[in-house]
């Protein structure tokens, strides 16, 4: 038998047909990985070091969530993910439990390997360089534990996505959990703090302190961030990297993919939305990740906030108008103390001037959503920069035609601007909706807020808005038309 203590302080703890190599944060049923997210694994680390003891509700949330506001019903989807991973029930084999009015209660018998624990003793402090985290990760679970499966079978990843997604976050928690796994540890570089002119590899040798020679022999993962403003040179880089150091891998964050062999693309979709018809229940609506963070930062600025069943539509609207994106939630929840939820609500309609305090200790680009966006825009040709500026004039999705019809240039061709518009996804600031024939592209509305203002200063707003009431009062007739001519055939 092992004491508590024993199964505190070890590695690898086995139950069942699982080992749970705690520092890897890996599940094994024999050697097969199993698929589990960040926070399931945290509540089955807390149940399985507390095996045979009833571990309140009170105490996992305070464990897995602690600085969150997390409803019950939370953990009530983690713990039944749970069963259905462990295929508990099946065959008799039963490992978590529910005790009525207390808790739940991991009861499998769970041992110890003597022999992996002195392995894992011997191992060295991780090393690393990355940033102490201030705040939890809200709404990803599921994508970092995918992220952390797969890193260490590519050579290279890169995470896409819009301004304000939360690249940075999401690489960085993905980094921390890896730690154990590359001896020569892990290594963040920031690309947009390097001057532009500086070499990036002279740049990345120096900070490593070490020659090329003996890179090439390392067995660790770079985490080269905000790549998209010398996506050229990191392009190069990265190439030269995978051919001369075969054990490197490399985690890139970038508004736009580099397009090098080997390269495999995560995209960063924004938290989740609640849908209008789940305003009924607080608990339902908190089950979505932009809600999850919203009420997470408000509480951060008043300890007593909750969210209640009057507050829903804001809460909603605020999110919707928002994008999902995590840093304009962020920006928006600080100023709560001040403005309140309605407040905030009525805010929407003022552009992004709003959403630019409380962040005073991040980096300039992510003190404002206005900056977010200015590290985009400023690196946009003219060209670009005019049709992103037309195309605001869409509050929902279109197609290629229809930005053609609308935002059409005298001194740009159609496949100009065509090219121009796709360019302009694979650079997150527009977003493709899947699936959709013929394909169609919309505009967050932050970018589209951002892009409105840049356009008030140019002097052809007025004719681009005229001609789309134009189209828009055209494609109604002729809806109104084909309704006319149904009623008829009836």
């Amino acid at each position: 038998m092992y004491s508590q203590n024993d199964l505190n302080g070890a590695s690898v703890l086995y139950f069942g047909p699982f080992a749970f190599h705690l520092r890897q944060r890996l599940i094994l049923d024999g050697d097969r990985q199993l698929r589990m997210g960040g926070r399931a694994l945290d509540i089955l680390q807390v149940l399985v070091e507390h095996a045979g003891r009833v571990v309140s509700k009170e105490k996992l949330i305070a464990r897995v969530w602690p600085t969150s506001v997390v409803e019950e019903i939370n953990l009530r989807v983690h713990i039944a993910a749970l069963r259905r991973t462990l295929g508990d029930g099946e065959n008799g084999q039963r490992y978590i439990v529910n005790v009525p009015q207390c808790g739940y209660c991991f009861i499998a018998p769970v041992h110890t390997d003597s022999v992996a624990q002195v392995v894992f003793e011997t191992l060295q402090a991780p090393q690393h360089n990355l940033p102490g985290r201030l705040t939890p990760v809200t709404g990803r679970d599921s994508l970092v534990g995918s992220l952390v499966r797969k890193m260490p079978l590519c050579r290279l990843m890169t995470v896409t996505g819009p301004a304000g997604v939360g690249k940075s976050t999401v690489a960085l928690r993905v980094a921390e959990l890896l730690l154990q796994h590359y001896r020569d540890g892990i290594w963040q570089f920031d690309l947009s703090a390097i001057d532009d002119a500086t070499p990036l590899l002279d740049h990345l040798l120096q900070h490593l302190g070490t020659p090329f020679e003996t890179l090439t022999t390392w067995h660790a993962l770079l985490v080269l961030d905000n790549c998209e403003h010398r996506r050229d040179t990191c392009r190069a880089l990265a190439e030269r990297l995978l051919e001369a150091a075969p054990r490197l891998t490399l985690l890139v964050t970038s508004r736009e993919p580099l397009q090098v062999s080997l390269e495999s693309v995560q995209q960063l979709a924004p938290l989740t939305i609640p849908k209008a018809s789940a305003l009924h229940s607080v608990e339902e609506v908190m089950g979505y990740s932009a809600v999850q963070l919203l009420v997470s930062r408000a509480r951060a600025r008043q300890h007593d906030f909750r969210l209640r069943m009057q507050d829903l539509p804001f809460v909603r609207e605020i999110c919707r108008r928002l994008d999902g994106l995590p840093l304009a939630i962020e920006l928006a929840a600080a100023q709560i103390d001040a403005l309140a939820l309605v407040g905030l609500q009525a805010q929407l309609d003022n552009g992004l001037h709003w959403l630019g305090h409380g962040r005073r200790r991040a980096v300039a680009r992510h003190r404002s959503m206005g900056a977010a966006l200015d590290w985009s825009y400023q690196r946009l040709s003219a060209s670009e920069q005019r049709i992103l500026q037309r195309l605001s004039v869409f509050r929902t999705s279109f197609t290629l035609e229809v930005a053609l019809t609308v935002i059409h240039c005298q001194y740009m061709s159609p496949p100009t601007v065509v090219a121009i518009i796709e360019g302009l996804a694979a650079k997150s600031l527009l977003t493709v909706e899947r699936g959709a024939d013929p394909l169609r592209y919309r505009m967050l509305n932050t970018t589209r807020y951002y892009a409105r203002e840049q356009w008030e200063h140019s002097g052809d707003l007025d004719d681009i808005v005229h001609r789309h009431a134009l189209y828009n009062a055209c494609k109604r007739s002729v809806s109104d038309l084909h309704m006319t001519a149904q009623l008829f055939e009836h």
